[in-house]
């Protein structure tokens, strides 16, 4: 018995469907390729945005934010008063303003530190915290080091020069 043929798992419908539209596949093809291309684009560019912002909070820290604008200092998420930073906008601080890369757990408490009613709509906030930190991975905008111990740590990606995340190091820190 064909399974392949009999249309029981769906083969055969896929098969028609490819053979009689040539140029379907194509557009597919070349959709498929534009879309990678624009993902790499997207995390060189949130790569480079890290490295302005880093540079930006660098200086804020040397000379105050008082050389900052209103506009800068919302866009490098430091302006106070006002709102909560969301979930997202508080992890990617806390790794932007580490010296070294953090471990999920580290991340968590300097939030709760910084910002705890950023934690108080969450239910696991360790959990949650490890989610954000591995979409920034795939957003180009962090990137996951092993420790000494064997435990994952992430580090803020500030040089243009780092892999993309398709290509992500393990490097021991």
């Amino acid at each position: 018995m064909e399974t392949g043929r009999n249309g029981s798992n769906g083969s055969e419908h896929r098969d028609f469907q490819a053979v009689n539209h040539p140029h379907a596949q194509q557009v597919v093809r070349a959709a498929h390729e534009e879309l990678r291309q624009l993902m790499r684009q997207r995390a060189e560019v949130m790569k480079r945005i890290g490295t302005v912002k880093q540079t930006i909070v660098g200086l804020a820290n040397l000379f105050g934010d008082e050389i900052l604008s209103e506009e800068l200092l919302e866009l490098v998420d430091r302006k106070s008063g006002g709102r909560q930073p969301g979930f997202t906008k508080a992890c990617r601080v806390v790794l932007m303003e580490a010296s070294q890369p953090l471990a999920a757990r580290e991340v968590c408490e300097q939030i709760q530190k910084r910002m705890p009613p950023v934690l108080l709509r969450h239910k696991d906030p360790l959990a949650s915290v490890t989610t954000v930190l591995n979409r920034l991975v795939d957003y180009g905008e962090a990137r996951t080091v092993f420790r000494e111990n064997g435990r994952r740590a992430w580090k803020w990606v500030s040089d243009p020069e780092i892999s993309s995340p398709d290509t992500r190091p393990a490097i021991p820190v």
